[in-house]
């Protein structure tokens, strides 16, 4: 959590972490370089352009696809949670690894006519009617734009000014850009590529990102339950509540719920976290704040207010326990009200 905007706020994690992946871009490209130059058939040779527009086009790719992974991956395994809190560094890196692929690209192919670069990549080739013929380059600047957008709204300031919904909402076209990518290389480079590791490369890389998402929204986050439509909602027995941890309800309209076992006590806030609309109730309690698994922000369990000098809120809601079962009404409170924690020894559990 930061108390004021910063320009770049780099613990020494986020500089170990860069430090690696600015390693790692360098051998990528390198060794991209290297094999292409050697495999290459005695008929067919590729310009140094030609190769880096491949290298920065692939890498990418490799890394919008291995982003759109990190969210369902931390909630398979904690082994991916640190990628959560750099994964706008590695965001703004695609993107300017995506700059340099296009800007290789619309100098080559379009730097040299009479007709405007820009103008070029949308009115030299029509035939938007035509599969075999499609004007890919077109799809791949439209992703690039989206890709620009979430670049420079990524700092915390764009977050709190925009509002979290409409922020997350904006940062949620990173799948119609991954799209965009994988349409823009199944109907331009691949087409043309004789070798099949493009193909594997590319259908590989969106199976997998498909295929986690989806094992994520089939598993259970802690116990969603798809409440009636009443005031107060059955949570389950105080009992079976694991401490420090949540029972995620989801009621008719609104808002999930979290609601959190900590020690003894029972209280509920918003599932959803007011930074970047993390999952509020796959967090932790500590010291009697219910802590983001994204980035750490903290509210505290009783009345969903974040500590000084921070001033996040997130809505909360009465609870109660009536013969050793919990429930949670489903009509939440302001941001920031406060609750009285049910007490489970109260109802003799």
């Amino acid at each position: 959590m930061a108390a004021s905007y910063k320009i770049v706020t780099w613990t020494p994690f986020k500089k170990r972490f860069d430090l690696w992946l600015l390693v790692g871009i360098a051998v990528y490209l390198v060794t991209f370089i290297l094999i292409t130059s050697l495999s290459q058939p005695v008929d067919e040779t590729f310009t140094p352009i030609q190769m880096l527009m491949r290298a920065f086009g692939t890498l990418a790719f490799l890394l919008l696809s291995f982003i759109l992974c990190i969210g369902p991956l931390a909630r398979l395994t904690l082994r991916f949670k640190p990628f959560l809190y750099n994964r706008r560094h590695l965001g703004v890196t695609t993107f300017f690894v995506a700059l340099f692929h296009a800007a290789l690209s619309t100098l080559w192919y379009h730097g040299f006519s009479d007709v405007n670069p820009f103008l070029s990549i949308f009115v030299s080739n029509p035939r938007y009617d035509s599969i075999a013929g499609f004007p890919f380059e077109s799809l791949g600047f439209v992703a690039l734009f989206i890709l620009f957008l979430m670049a420079a709204t990524s700092h915390d300031f764009w977050n709190a000014n925009l509002g979290p919904r409409l922020w997350k909402t904006l940062h949620m076209l990173v799948y119609l850009a991954y799209g965009l990518l994988v349409a823009h290389i199944a109907l331009g480079a691949i087409q043309f590529e004789k070798d099949p590791i493009y193909v594997a490369l590319l259908g590989g890389s969106a199976a997998i990102v498909a295929a986690l998402h989806l094992l994520t929204a089939l598993k259970p986050s802690g116990h969603i339950t798809q409440a009636p439509a009443t005031d107060w909602i059955e949570v389950g027995p105080a009992g079976d509540m694991v401490d420090a941890k949540a029972r995620i309800i989801r009621p008719r309209s609104g808002e999930a719920i979290a609601v959190f076992r900590d020690g003894q006590t029972v209280a509920a806030v918003s599932h959803v976290c007011r930074h970047q609309g993390g999952p509020l109730g796959e967090g932790l309690v500590i010291d009697g704040c219910v802590t983001c698994p994204w980035h750490g922000f903290q509210y505290r369990l009783t009345d969903g207010t974040s500590l000084p000098p921070f001033t996040e809120k997130v809505a909360t809601y009465p609870t109660r326990i009536e013969n050793g079962i919990v429930y949670v009404r489903a009509i939440p409170d302001p941001p920031g009200t406060p609750q009285t924690p049910s007490i489970i020894r109260a109802a003799r559990v």
